[in-house]
């Protein structure tokens, strides 16, 4: 065991003990991330008293590091002298992030309790959605001008007061439009001090502009490899930058959101114990669900009142395994397509290369579970006796299977892409709506198969 971890369960042993004198000693051999971990999951009780354990200079990296609802409690409990000078310290997006959260009024008091400067940034911030590359992005970036010289431009970063490490910087023309960017390595070579860095810059940049969604943000950095992105205005001037640690916490942001749409569920719910608010996010869903199953049971009725007694017995005995197989198979499929939409390699060009996919794999999948299945009829279930025969017993289930997956499969992944077109978001609705969409379809296919299979025994 490491000794961060050692000193973790000396800290939950000391808070479950109330040794709370102990603990600012262990607080101290943690970084801010370890620290904001260990009161995440202390007792709600405890937050307050954990975080005023705290040293000054630290607090405002525990503060960015704090689950929502824990960062909102604490916060309840501090005054708003005592929460300007907190964010006064953090880096100007977290503070952004912080101040984003509070009342207009309360968050309009604090800023007036901040230096002129570091509120005029975080002002400017909290003018951008938070979910859009402006709300994301950190004013703080190094930018210089295209006609300097290398030598010129390393005595300008070294006299810049950086709270952060500079690898690059950005290139930008008289009225602040972006022109490419240079490594440091190109400033402190012997043989670049007298070029100009308009002739050393790389032209060639990746930049967002300050109303891109944060998911093309996460995905053009993933896509390139980028450590850090320029943000630019409409202008095309240069006004932040977006770094690795957003960019990753964009990406993770984004995962648990479509994990959680998937599953007709919502975020919120790891942050309310609260089983009424947990019944309030999923029961939408389910209710969706419900009622088209009401539509099942129709459709059950209606063909039972065609079959015979002895019919409806044994072919309503395979109805699960056609429901569950179609389900599965829509949903792996259109999970895939999610996945690509996600991802933005599920571009219009490729939806038919896609679709293809899909049919040949539902069809592969559907012969060899139809043929298992089929077989199964005819030699375990065909042995009773039974007012069906076994041969058709088993075409009938086994063709119903592979024309139910089959379909599941193609009807999975047009979903999403049809729904990404309307501008819905696919990891919303295509679960709950595909897995009950192919139960009515999967019904109709099997008792379709069903009668065609008695008029040609008949």
């Amino acid at each position: 065991m490491s000794d961060v971890n050692r000193i973790k369960e000396r800290i939950n042993f000391c808070i479950k003990g109330e040794l709370w004198e102990q603990i600012p000693k262990f607080f101290e051999e943690l970084h801010p991330a370890d620290i904001a971990e260990i009161i995440n999951h202390a007792p709600a009780s405890s937050y307050k008293q954990l975080f005023e354990m705290l040293g000054d200079e630290i607090k405002p990296d525990v503060l960015a590091e704090l689950d929502d609802k824990v960062e909102a409690d604490i916060l309840d409990e501090l005054t708003d002298e005592e929460i300007s000078d907190i964010v006064e310290e953090m880096a100007p997006d977290d503070a952004a992030d912080v101040l984003g959260e509070l009342e207009d009024e309360q968050r309009e008091d604090i800023l007036g309790l901040m230096e002129e400067e570091e509120s005029d940034e975080v002002r400017e911030l909290l003018q951008y959605d938070e979910e859009t590359a402006g709300g994301i992005m950190t004013p703080d970036f190094v930018a210089v001008q295209a006609d300097m010289t290398a030598a010129e431009a390393t005595d300008f970063i070294g006299s810049l007061d950086l709270d952060e490490p500079v690898y690059y910087a950005y290139v930008v023309d008289s009225k602040g439009r972006l022109t490419g960017w240079i490594q440091l390595w190109e400033l402190l070579k012997h043989g670049n001090r007298n070029q100009t860095l308009a002739d050393l810059a790389e032209s060639e940049t990746i930049s967002v502009h300050t109303d891109a969604d944060q998911e093309e943000v996460a995905r053009l950095a993933s896509k390139y490899d980028l450590s850090a992105l320029p943000v630019l205005d409409w202008q095309h001037k240069l006004v932040g930058r977006i770094t690795m640690d957003d960019i990753m916490d964009v990406m993770e942001d984004e995962a648990s959101e479509d994990i959680f749409k998937l599953a007709g569920s919502s975020e919120s719910e790891l942050e309310y114990t609260s089983a009424l608010h947990a019944s309030k996010s999923r029961l939408p869903w389910l209710l969706i669900t419900l009622t088209t199953g009401f539509f099942s049971v129709l459709l059950l009725n209606s063909y039972h009142a065609y079959l015979s007694f002895s019919h409806a017995i044994i072919l309503g005995a395979f109805v699960p395994v056609i429901l569950a197989m179609g389900g599965n198979t829509g949903i792996q499929s259109s999970t895939l397509v999610i996945r690509g939409i996600a991802l933005g390699t599920a571009h219009t060009k490729n939806i038919p290369k896609i679709l293809l996919h899909e049919i040949t794999a539902g069809a592969i999948m559907g012969a060899i579970c139809g043929i298992v299945f089929g077989l199964y009829a005819l030699f375990v279930i065909g042995r009773e006796e039974t007012a069906f025969g076994p041969p058709y017993l088993a075409l009938t289930v086994g063709s119903a299977l592979f024309s139910a997956m089959a379909f599941a499969a193609v009807f999975g992944a047009v979903v999403p892409v049809i729904l990404n077109r309307m501008r819905i978001d696919p990891a919303v609705a295509s679960g709950p709506f595909v897995t009950s969409s192919n139960d009515i379809l999967a019904l109709l296919i099997y008792y379709g198969v069903t009668f065609l299979m008695i008029s040609l025994r008949s």
